[in-house]
């Protein structure tokens, strides 16, 4: 894909989960890796509802930015992501239903039980991380630390981030993250029969998907 289309595909993207309220204001980040091996990233203080393709961050292929406008403060986080991954894409969200999960698991808890396959197949597990204070480091430390073993966290208090092989996959992937964070949300306390580990092992090696501990 040129990095016109591509800027114009993040843009596109972005804004689809802003209409829809998976994000608000000016929160939420989203980068893309470029065929040369850079990055377009979306500027600090922007709204997904409102990004300019001409005004995106890009950075070179060794991490120097050399055009558009200050680039989102969570830039650790991304780069995180891209150092232990083999990602095309990184989007940040501060969508409503994962926050309040968040809000009420336990750390060393299972984030996401495994309700549906979608999740499984998407997501894989997902890693519950401490709270951080915007902007800070160390969440790109403890990404780093799990060593490319997990796809997507959610950070305490704050967000989901997930990567994904491009654009699209990241952002699908991000929505089932909220849909099923949701999912465990309106169940809670109601017993839900989540897939058997049985099932689970199915999809695993029916679709080759990492679902370490």
């Amino acid at each position: 894909m040129s990095e016109a289309a591509l800027r114009e595909r993040l843009c596109d993207m972005a804004r689809s989960l802003y209409e829809r309220g998976l994000t608000h204001g000016s929160t939420g980040n989203i980068s893309a890796r470029t065929e040369d091996g850079g990055l377009l990233v979306s500027p600090t203080g922007t709204s997904f509802g409102r990004l300019d393709p001409a005004r995106l961050a890009r950075f070179d292929a060794g991490g120097r930015q050399v055009e558009g406008d200050r680039p989102t403060k969570e830039m650790p986080l991304h780069a995180a992501f891209y150092e232990t991954r083999s990602c095309g894409a990184v989007v940040h969200l501060h969508s409503c239903h994962s926050v309040a999960l968040s809000l009420v698991t336990e750390p060393g808890e299972e984030f996401l039980p495994p309700l549906t396959p979608y999740a499984v197949m998407q997501l894989g597990r997902v890693a519950l991380l401490p709270y951080y204070m915007p902007g800070d480091p160390e969440m790109g430390a403890a990404v780093r630390g799990l060593a490319g073993r997990r796809s997507a966290v959610m950070l305490a208090n704050h967000g989901p981030a997930v990567a994904g092989r491009d654009v699209e996959a990241a952002c699908n992937a991000i929505e089932e993250l909220e849909a099923t964070a949701r999912l465990v949300l309106l169940t809670r306390g109601m017993g839900p029969r989540g897939l058997t580990g049985e099932q689970v092992g199915r999809l695993v090696t029916r679709f080759d998907l990492e679902w370490d501990e």
